[in-house]
């Protein structure tokens, strides 16, 4: 599949619960922003639009705030809604 790539996509807290799972493997297309994640993760799950735009997005531990922030090929990204007290 070229011009594509996956990613390892991990849920926490509520977005696991919104998503229904834990994890999965989302295609993305080749060298990804947090823009491209982030429109993969809505398609498979429409139901995240509201909490997603709180979740904090990390690449491979890197926290990225920016839509347009590439993820310098990171494998693993993690969606980690606000959590209580932080």
């Amino acid at each position: 599949m070229d011009g594509t790539t996956t990613l390892t996509v991990r849920y926490f807290a509520a977005a696991s619960a919104s998503a229904d799972c834990e994890q999965e493997v989302l295609t993305v297309p080749a060298a990804p922003t947090v823009g491209h994640v982030t429109a993969a993760v809505l398609a498979a799950h429409p139901g995240l639009e509201a909490l997603l735009a709180l979740c904090s997005v990390l690449a491979d531990g890197r926290l990225l705030r920016d839509p347009d922030a590439p993820l310098d090929g990171a494998t693993t990204v993690d969606v980690l809604p606000p959590f209580a007290g932080g």
